[in-house]
């Protein structure tokens, strides 16, 4: 029994070993192969299964025993019918070519763990396999080769059950296991890799790579835009000897060089690049042995925003010399509230009232001809002899007022007592200060503006999305009303880029922006651009069906406009839509499930083939109700 043992365990070695050659070669295989995974996946199945039963135990004569069954049972749950029906043909193939008396009894085995993978794979309803999954599937194969050899009619005669069934169930099982871990660990870096070069390739900043010469290794989308180039190869290679005049790329040259010399990391240097104000940061970066073999550098497109700031310091100088150069009134009022002494400039700060500014004049006659020529704005001159008694008796106060005269004039009133009782009063006049003080509150207002908007679609971006998400989901789940969440990606974007040119693309994100804010009209309902092709509606008080119509609405206005995309397969710009719907309990304590259902959604709607809605709506029961 050891002996069989000892080659079942080098069974084993062999399936393991074709799984993980499959799994470092899998990455190359589908980029040289896009859109043909499946039938890879089928063909190394049946290879590895071939190659089990040249190494298989022979039980007796025609009758060979060995892990053939791990893979193939792979094959039907994670690649599905078609990798599953090309591994099972040609492992079967093989198998009737080989001969002997257990052919038959092979071929209907192979079918059955073939068709158990399958089931796996149905039983997952389009979801991600996780180890679980993996673990399951491992016991379905020991437990149906188990019923197999009792009741297939050569295996049973020969009563490989009793003397071959532990070895046989228990290590298929765990070829199973093995071999399913390392493809679901492939499954799992392929993944993150991807996710990694979206968020790199898609990333608003200027993202890059140089290598120790400071030639580009890569580069993202928003770099080729900036260089008005087509594609990142484009740019692979060169330098910015070959994007700069001579005297910026030395200097730009000289700067990253220094950085990889000495290993410190140059932080938000101000470049001008391209008529764009830009802010970089670079960082050295090293091999395992700490050799600095290039750099990776970020860059933000800070121009908007410097024009802003150079608007608020031109206003903050304006404001400066308007204060210097002010002229200022002074009067001064004895203790009993007569005029003793002002100059002119008092007396033209109040066109209205300077004719009873006079020495010797009271307070209260001061006020009284203000009050009959309504010379100050917000005066209750319906109440005017209670406002002239207050203004009288607050004159031997200290304080500051702002008042506004109906020609629009501002004036700061400062009183201020001094020794003796005596009142001192300057007026200065603060139009000019007002005026500034409002061009900044616009100016602020305008940044903070541009802080929340996306340059390109004028939607509302990631960040005040993502702050909008979890403000509607807190509201929607306290008042127990439903919330949708709209995720739309247009579909086969980059050839549409690839193909008419980034300016057209641009416009085309544009064209998709104008057909949402069309759909969703509400106030409360908010539009934002997700990142890339990929957008975002927010909708509150909106349940499943009520948001199925706005992404049909959408689907139908994008439709009208027949944007001409020669490389889809429909023909015109289309977009796949993903609709998430949750009320209750799951807004409160998950709304971040949401998210995550709506992407699942577009993924799936993505996966069916594009141009499509999917919808999917979150119970508080956490069961997810599918719907097309």
């Amino acid at each position: 029994m050891n002996g069989i043992w000892g080659q079942f365990v080098g069974n084993l070695a062999f399936v393991s070993l074709s799984i993980s050659i499959w799994a470092h070669l899998s990455i190359w295989l589908r980029r040289r192969f896009a859109g043909h995974e499946k039938i890879l996946f089928g063909l190394m199945a049946g290879i590895a299964s071939i190659g089990s039963i040249l190494l298989a135990v022979e039980f007796s004569s025609g009758i060979h025993m060995d892990l053939r069954y791990a893979p193939l049972a792979l094959a039907g749950m994670f690649g599905g019918p078609l990798a599953a029906a090309i591994g099972a043909t040609l492992a079967a193939i093989f198998r009737i070519a080989l001969g002997g008396v257990g052919a038959p009894d092979g071929v209907v085995a192979i079918i059955a763990l073939t068709g158990m993978g399958l089931s796996v794979n149905l039983l997952m309803k389009k979801r991600s396999p996780t180890l679980l999954h993996v673990v399951v599937l491992g016991a379905a194969v020991g437990i149906l080769l188990v019923v197999l050899m009792a009741v297939l009619p050569t295996l049973s005669k020969s009563h490989a059950l009793a003397t071959m069934g532990l070895p046989m169930a228990a290590m298929n099982c765990t070829a199973t296991i093995v071999c399913g871990f390392i493809v679901l660990t492939t499954q799992h870096l392929e993944l993150e890799r991807r996710m990694l070069e979206t968020a790199f390739s898609q990333s608003p900043d200027y993202l890059y790579v140089k290598d120790r010469d400071s030639r580009f290794i890569t580069v993202n989308e928003n770099m080729i835009r900036l260089y008005r180039m087509r594609t990142t190869a484009e740019m692979v290679g060169l330098s910015d000897f070959d994007l700069h005049p001579r005297r910026l790329a030395e200097e730009l040259y000289h700067r990253e060089q220094e950085v990889m010399r000495t290993g410190v990391p140059l932080i938000d240097s101000l470049e001008h690049i391209e008529g764009r104000d830009l802010l970089a940061s670079k960082v050295p970066l090293r091999d395992r042995e700490g050799r600095v073999i290039g750099l990776a550098g970020v860059t933000r497109d800070i121009t908007e925003r410097t024009a802003l700031e150079r608007e608020l310091r031109e206003s903050k100088n304006l404001l400066s010399h308007a204060m210097a150069g002010m002229s200022d009134g002074f009067a001064m009022f004895d203790r009993d509230g007569y005029l003793l002494f002002c100059n002119e400039q008092y007396r033209s700060a109040f066109p209205l009232s300077g004719r009873a500014r006079v020495i010797g004049a009271h307070i209260s006659d001061i006020v009284r001809c203000v009050a009959e020529t309504r010379e100050r704005l917000n005066v209750p001159y319906e109440s005017v002899d209670e406002w002239i008694s207050e203004a009288t008796s607050t004159l031997h106060c200290n304080k500051d007022e702002e008042v506004q005269h109906q020609n629009g004039d501002w004036h700061s009133i400062r009183t201020r007592l001094a020794p003796g009782g005596t009142a001192m009063v300057v007026v200065s006049d603060i139009t000019v200060m007002k005026q500034a003080e409002m061009a900044l509150r616009l100016s602020a207002e305008q940044l903070k503006n541009l802080a929340e908007t996306d340059g390109l679609t004028g939607l509302v971006n990631r960040r005040a999305f993502d702050e909008a998400f979890v403000r509607e989901a807190a509201r929607c789940a306290r008042i127990n009303t439903p919330l949708s969440l709209l995720m739309i990606d247009i579909d086969r974007f980059k050839a549409y880029n690839d193909t008419y040119g980034h300016p057209a693309g641009d416009q085309c994100l544009r064209l998709v922006s104008k057909c949402l804010l069309n759909s969703a009209q509400r106030p409360a309902d908010i539009v934002a651009r997700y990142g890339g092709e990929e957008f975002v509606v927010l909708l509150p008080d909106t349940d499943d069906k009520a948001a199925a119509i706005v992404a049909e609405k959408f689907a139908g206005l994008l439709g009208e406009e027949k944007v001409v995309h020669a490389q889809s397969e429909f023909g015109s710009v289309t977009a796949s839509i993903g609709i998430a719907s949750a009320i209750g309990h799951i807004l409160q304590a998950e709304p971040g499930r949401l998210l995550s259902e709506a992407d699942a959604a577009l993924y799936e709607a993505k996966m069916l083939g594009r141009n499509r809605i999917l919808a999917r709506v979150l119970a508080d029961a956490a069961d997810v109700r599918l719907a097309g």
